[in-house]
């Protein structure tokens, strides 16, 4: 359904509310009788070379007509591109499927890379810009009422303020007249030319660099200066150069573009990749870790680096930023299969944080189920048969019942991929095994207080040479659970009606497994006939999920008692190691 057309044809703020699902008094009350001070909290942060950045963030129902306006303007400009016959690849920021890869690709391997940033990129598009853009832009040539509306919910203070969910559509839509500029001017000059947001970068191959795109200063041969010619497109187009954030990159160097390394391979710096595995080790040696952030001094209003606690999903953010880079190299590399199939040193490096912090080091005992569908079985049996298992959930005092062990979700996951887990099979499980005893070895840090668990039915044949090795704990001749290592348990599925093996559907009720959908029967075997039967996931999420209620679970608590056993027999073991240990 087209966005457009109905935007087009609006000419009031009713019809502007009624296009963002919003009602028109609320729209008219939020945009003319809220106060500024319920509308935006404002708030500094310091930039990491120096300066501090205005965070200007909407509050409540402002903050959701703006993301409500952001999908509307995006959903209109990709209806025009379409229209044109696709998206270009000038700007990068802020888009689907576009990245600072995505932009620093189109600046490998280049013989001068020359970076280019506007000063005071949000601010300068102030609200009188926003207006006449709607109006004018010939694809949406908006009503004068409705260009205000639009501009008004957009701006504060006669400007996009950095923070706001629309700022950076409207921020790629006014500064789209300046690519089209550049992209004329790189043309004729031999360049490459690509924007991520106020950060412009022109590349070549050519022995000297176009002088209308930047020339040598006559202050210093090893400065550059913006030429004449692209300062003047950069004036018309409503933008300023900052001038102190004006470079030239020879390929002898090292060349930067949106801070990534283009010489050759695109890579993120080296430095940011030792500074991350420093900080991972000290993770693993001591269970903590710092990091430098920069602080701006209150007295002098100087920002220096700072080293200060870090936090897991810091370094969780920094791992997945250097993989991010790493999968997009693999993505391009013409040995993509084989190098796809293989785990860098970064993802390595990234699976011991994960190993740490999802179970070595785990708030809460972990349970790994071998499939998506094993964690909405166990989910909806603990949460029914929660008053017979306190060790495994509680009760709010407003009656929520709450889990007290985690239940990992990792099915079709890139952490899962990492860690050996994969789609969650048992040749996968295997894996993870293998993983977690190879990288645990080195971890010195305390945190093994709480133990790491997983499912192990009938279906689990990939599994058996690593149970072998473990130390069974039974119970009138049946296994309760195998310790494997340190905190890690296999806990098979209890036999049922006599049988030597079973698997967890068995603990279902017959009636329950009768369930018809569509005309069709439940079957359990994976080469069923999908024309006649539906499998295990259509059962999980269309039978047992919202019929969760009133479906008897009694049949898991077999299952649950042997989950308990294992805490209760970790704990016990942990204690008589710290006594021994005092």
């Amino acid at each position: 359904m087209s966005k457009l057309l109905p935007l087009k044809t609006a000419s009031s703020l009713n019809d502007v509310a009624v296009l963002l699902g919003l009602k028109p008094a609320f729209l008219s009350y939020i945009l003319y009788k809220q106060s500024a001070a319920k509308k935006y909290k404002s708030f500094q942060i310091p930039k990491k070379y120096g300066g501090v950045r205005l965070i200007t963030a909407p509050l409540g129902g402002l903050k959701f007509a703006q993301k409500r306006l952001s999908d509307l303007l995006q959903g209109c400009m990709d209806e025009i591109s379409n229209a044109k016959g696709g998206q270009d690849w000038v700007s990068h920021g802020f888009k689907i499927d576009r990245s600072i890869v995505t932009n620093a690709e189109q600046h490998r391997h280049r013989r001068y890379v020359f970076n280019v940033d506007l000063k005071d990129f949000f601010p300068s598009i102030n609200f009188g810009r926003v207006r006449g853009y709607f109006m004018k832009q010939k694809e949406l040539a908006l009503d004068a009422k409705v260009a205000t509306v639009l501009a008004q919910i957009a701006c504060v203070d006669n400007g996009l303020p950095q923070g706001s969910p629309c700022s950076p559509v409207i921020s790629n839509l006014i500064a789209h007249i300046l690519d089209m500029y550049c992209v004329k001017l790189a043309s004729k000059a031999g360049c490459t030319y690509s924007r991520y947001a106020d950060d412009l970068t022109f590349s070549t191959n050519k022995k000297v660099f176009p002088a209308e795109i930047a020339a040598r200063s006559e202050m210093s041969p090893h400065e550059w200066e913006p030429g004449k010619e692209l300062s003047g497109l950069v004036k018309r187009s409503g933008f300023d150069i900052n001038p102190g954030k004006t470079r030239m990159q020879y390929r002898d160097s090292r060349q930067e573009v949106t801070g990534l390394v283009v010489n050759k391979r695109i890579n993120v710096r080296r430095e940011y990749r030792h500074n991350v595995r420093a900080m991972v080790h000290q993770l693993l040696k001591t269970g903590t870790f710092n990091t430098l952030v920069p602080e701006k001094d209150p007295v002098s209003g100087s920002v220096a680096m700072k080293e200060k606690a870090g936090t897991l999903n810091q370094l969780h953010g920094m791992l997945s930023f250097i993989g991010f880079v790493d999968v997009k190299n693999k993505e391009r590399s013409k040995n993509q299969p084989q190098e796809a199939k293989r785990l860098s040193s970064k993802d390595l490096l990234h699976r011991k944080f994960l190993l740490y912090r999802d179970f070595y080091a785990a708030p809460s005992p972990v349970v790994v189920c071998e499939g998506e569908t094993d964690n909405v079985y166990l989910l909806h049996a603990i949460r029914s048969l929660a008053s017979q298992f306190p060790d495994l959930a509680g009760k709010t005092p407003e009656g929520k019942i709450t889990l007290k062990i985690r239940l990992y979700k990792h099915s079709g996951s890139s952490t899962a991929k990492i860690i050996g887990l994969g789609d969650g099979g048992s040749g996968s499980l295997a894996k993870f095994i293998h993983a977690f005893r190879e990288d645990v070895k080195g971890f010195s840090a305390p945190g093994q207080r709480h133990p790491v668990m997983y499912d192990n039915d009938t279906g689990a044949q990939g599994l058996a040479k690593v149970l072998k090795g473990g130390k069974h704990i039974s119970e009138n001749g049946t296994t309760i659970f195998i310790h494997l290592l340190r905190s890690l348990y296999a806990v098979p599925t209890p036999p049922v009606n006599g049988k030597s093996g079973s698997k967890i559907e068995d603990f279902f009720e017959t009636a329950l497994k009768a369930t018809a959908i569509d005309g069709k029967t439940f079957r359990e075997e994976h080469d069923a006939d999908n024309s006649h039967h539906y499998g295990k996931v259509i059962f999980a999420h269309k039978v047992v999920k919202p019929n969760a209620e009133s479906i008897n679970f009694n049949g898991f608590a077999p299952l649950l008692e042997n989950v308990v056993a294992v805490l209760k027999f970790h704990y016990a073991a942990s204690d008589e190691a710290e006594a021994a240990a005092v």
